[in-house]
């Protein structure tokens, strides 16, 4: 039988042996050292000038002075010499200066396994080779560091999927993020297989696409977001209307004015046509005239035009408001001749008759 134990080599007490204490103590000197082990620092070749009772070191391996000769051994300072022990594989020692654990590997002591290049962390649950980490929680708190806080996640290509998956009971029902391209996507699915792109925005261009978004200007379904194109705001309510199969596609309203008025357009396809200062002209002894070129076309049926006179005497000449009868006219898309005849039983018009800033209104269509 060996007089020291197999692994700490402590002395044992022999049958007979006197002085037992001696022995004794000399094991416990050695759990002292080797129980709980903190070394000063990492191995280090030469010994403190002044070592504390019981601090105890790793020397490295060409040590000098009162280690000489005790290469990559644990010293342990007992006053007044020291104390070596040979580590053996497995050990365990906390590096004081660093605050770091090491372990003996058989030829030299190496810092603990750390958190880099784990096979996996489980926290409160267990992790697989899919799901690497995986924690069970309330909460997970991502927070900074003293100013912002960036979550990435990297895939590896183009095809690749990069994407934050929300599950009810580990079923699929909406995803975020780059799926199988590089345009963002937010989708959705009843049932975790059947899944929808409800918005996609466009990686080079910023745009939104999807069914969660309008398809086209006929596409009216509640709940969709509206395409700029396919909407009114204060910069395109006024502008030149224009229609596409009786769909809107320009302004909502369109004015303008020339020799022949002013018209308006709706996107309804209504036009309003007004000329305010017309003369109503002598043609015959019954009938004033005067012919109106539209401001814009009409298309379709005729417009139904009115006509209205000044409440100002000085307008009519050679002739009075009373004896101005019903108002007549022949009219095209493009122009109209509009007649005022007499009263019966008025004096006639003569060539100096005319009645002045009349105006005249024509209601239609534009498509």
């Amino acid at each position: 039988m060996s007089d020291t134990s197999d692994r700490l080599d402590l002395p044992f007490i022999l049958p007979s042996q006197a002085q037992k204490h001696v022995t004794h103590n000399e094991a416990l000197v050695r759990l002292d050292a080797l129980v709980q082990m903190v070394f000063e620092s990492a191995p280090t070749n030469t010994p403190p000038a002044v070592p504390n009772a019981g601090e105890t070191w790793a020397t490295g391996a060409a040590p000098t002075a009162g280690w000489a000769g005790q290469p990559n051994q644990i010293a342990q300072w007992m006053a007044p010499g020291w104390l070596f022990m040979t580590p053996q594989e497995g050990w365990r020692a906390w590096l004081r200066d660093v605050a770091q654990m090491v372990v003996w590997d058989g030829s030299a002591w190496v810092a603990q396994s750390q958190t880099q290049n784990l096979d996996g962390i489980g926290i409160g649950t267990s992790w697989d080779a899919t799901n690497r980490l995986a924690v069970a929680s309330d909460a997970s708190l991502l927070s900074h560091a003293g100013q912002g806080h960036q979550l990435k996640i990297n895939k590896a290509g183009v095809s690749d999927t990069a994407s934050l998956l929300y599950q009810t009971n580990w079923t699929g029902h909406a995803e975020m993020g780059l799926a199988g391209d590089n345009n963002f996507a937010i989708k959705v699915s009843p049932d975790g297989s059947n899944w929808t792109d409800a918005v996609v925005v466009d990686a080079a261009s910023g745009t939104l696409s999807g069914a969660g978004v309008q398809a086209s200007a006929s596409d009216r379904t509640p709940g969709k977001l509206a395409q700029a194109q396919h909407s009114y705001g204060p910069d395109n309510v006024v502008g030149a209307v224009s229609q596409s199969g009786g769909l809107p596609t320009g302004a909502v309203v369109e004015q303008g004015s020339n020799a022949g008025g002013t018209y308006v357009r709706f996107a309804d396809g209504t036009q309003i046509c007004d000329l305010r200062g017309a003369t109503l002209a002598y043609l015959a002894v019954g009938t004033l005239r005067t012919t109106w070129v539209f401001p814009a076309a009409f298309a379709g049926m005729e417009p139904v035009i009115t006509c209205s006179f000044s409440n100002s005497n000085a307008d009519f000449i050679d002739v009075g408001w009373a004896d101005l009868g019903i108002t007549r006219h022949s009219n095209g898309l493009m122009s109209a001749t509009v007649d005022v005849v007499k009263v019966a039983g008025a004096p006639n018009f003569i060539a100096t008759s005319e009645v002045r800033d009349v105006r005249l209104m024509a209601v239609g269509r534009w498509f």
